[in-house]
Formats: structure tokens, sequence, C-alpha cells
């Protein structure tokens, strides 16, 4: 008895491509950081979109040297 699987293969186009990976996306993010006498700052931004939505966030961190 053979039980090799059989698999039937498909096209599919860039357009359909696109929905199943979730389309297009784009994001960017960026970071400072400042050392001083009295304390040290550090901060960051974070920006991502795509067809599924929107999201951001920041953060901001101080410590005493």
């Amino acid at each position: 008895m053979n039980h090799a699987v059989q698999v039937e293969a498909a096209e599919i186009s860039d357009a359909d491509l696109d929905n199943v990976s979730g389309g297009f996306a784009a994001g960017g993010s960026g970071g400072l950081c400042l050392e001083t006498p009295v304390a040290n700052i550090s901060a960051g931004l974070l920006a991502f979109a795509s067809t599924e939505g929107l999201a951001a966030g920041a953060s901001l961190n101080t410590t005493a040297p």
C-alpha cells in the first residue's frame, strides 16, 4: 500500500500574495541619549502602519549618574 502524500501546486498572483502575507506595511523608530553631570536621559519613539492598522509607542528613562 502506498502512503505517499499527494500535493497539488497552484499559482498565486502578487496581489493575492500581498493579501495573504498581510499587505503593505511601513515603520520607523528613533532614539536619543543625553549624559549630563546631573542625570542620564534616554528617549525612544516607534511608529508602525499597515493595512491592519497603526501602532505607536514612546519611552523616556532618566537615571542619576
